[in-house]
């Protein structure tokens, strides 16, 4: 299936490594310009780059934190201005700190909250214009399952998540009327090299909750993403797609 993406530009939050790089890959090889960001990662980020350069596309990196406005405003109109405009938003960026509830403290609430729910809610706000103005725009944003069923020592990142998902079907129910879909995509367990000490410690008991016994890998999701961005994903909105190997059927 041809995704034909040459002449869409698409930004990519936390793009400098893991999930974000895939998908920053993914949407590149089939004709994307891609603005990679990132925050605290500026050599994989220019890794990502030059990679996309090496295989003959386009892309730029740009350094901003999704937790400040300012920044993320700043970002997506040099994007515009760098790329020719701006098609296809990924709000991929994203933290969570692990811990039991009654452990946690307002501080780790405070960071979790910021990047994973005013994260999307900045990158969305800035680009809007620009995806409604170009009639066939793609909001995507990743959660976790968790955001969807629960998860022990995820309460704060859940609930966080949670109103990612709430927030991408009033956008698409909002910006339908100019040709914007929104979708979310709530992923499973996959394998990083962020979270691998913990994840091996765990393998075992971790698998069991899948029912096709592995964890997933960035390769397993980028290709939806890529769907979705593509014309093929034209009717496909205000949807929470799980990509979990099983991990939630509901």
């Amino acid at each position: 299936m041809d995704m034909n993406l040459k002449g869409r530009v698409a930004l990519v939050t936390g793009a400098g490594r893991d999930v974000g790089r895939e998908i920053a890959l993914s949407l590149a090889a089939e004709g994307a310009a891609v603005a990679v960001n990132y925050n605290g990662s500026k050599e994989r980020a220019a890794a990502v780059v030059a990679e996309i350069e090496k295989a003959g596309g386009k892309a730029k990196a740009y350094k901003a934190d999704v937790a400040n406005f300012d920044e993320v405003n700043a970002m997506v109109a040099e994007v515009v201005k760098d790329l020719g405009g701006l098609n296809i938003v990924v709000n991929n960026a994203g933290i969570a700190l692990r811990n039991r509830f009654v452990e946690t403290t307002p501080d780790e609430w405070k960071k979790q909250i910021d990047i994973c729910l005013y994260g999307a809610i900045h990158i969305s706000k800035a680009a809007a214009p620009h995806l409604e103005k170009g009639g066939d725009g793609r909001i995507i944003a990743l959660v976790g399952d968790s955001s969807r069923v629960g998860e022990s020592g995820l309460a704060i990142v859940a609930a966080a998540r949670g109103g990612v998902i709430a927030l991408v079907k009033s956008l698409a129910r909002e910006m339908g009327r100019f040709g914007v879909t929104a979708n979310t995509i709530s992923l499973g367990l996959v394998e990083t090299p962020h979270d691998l000490a913990w994840v091996n410690a765990n393998r075992e008991k971790l698998t069991k909750l899948y029912p096709l016994r592995r964890l997933g890998f960035p390769s397993d999701i980028a290709p939806l993403v890529t769907l979705i961005a593509s014309k093929h994903g034209g009717w496909i909105t205000g949807q929470t797609i799980s990509v979990s190997g099983g991990f939630s059927m509901v």
